[in-house]
């Protein structure tokens, strides 16, 4: 991540809204499931610290404000609407640079438990 330094959460509200048993789903699934949470960044707020999503691929979309996703030594602004994929190649943290909240729905795959 360069010379970034790893930053520490703060100002970040996290609402599980459903989960799906993915035993009952698919075969082989066992011990997974299918996760969607609502994320609120307060302006100035990080989800931090940095973090990869390994054995948890995702999406995420963007309801309110901007979020500000930082990989690979990029700020990339996303919002409102299609954010970004998080998938086992991810490492990354997340901004909020603006001056209102931003609202995320995130969406991944995740160990039960």
């Amino acid at each position: 991540m360069g010379d970034e330094p790893a930053p520490v959460a703060r100002g970040v509200e996290v609402e599980l809204l459903a989960t799906v048993d993915l035993a009952d789903e698919i075969d082989g699934m066992a011990g997974w499931q299918l996760r969607m949470r609502k994320v609120t960044i307060q302006p100035g707020g990080v989800f931090g610290p940095v973090h990869d999503h390994r054995d948890r691929p995702g999406t995420v979309y963007v309801l309110e404000g901007t979020i500000t996703d930082h990989r690979d030594g990029v700020a990339t602004d996303y919002g409102p609407g299609p954010g970004w994929p998080e998938d086992r190649r991810t490492l990354h943290w997340l901004e909020n640079r603006g001056t209102v909240p931003a609202v995320e729905i995130s969406v991944d795959i995740v160990r039960n438990g």
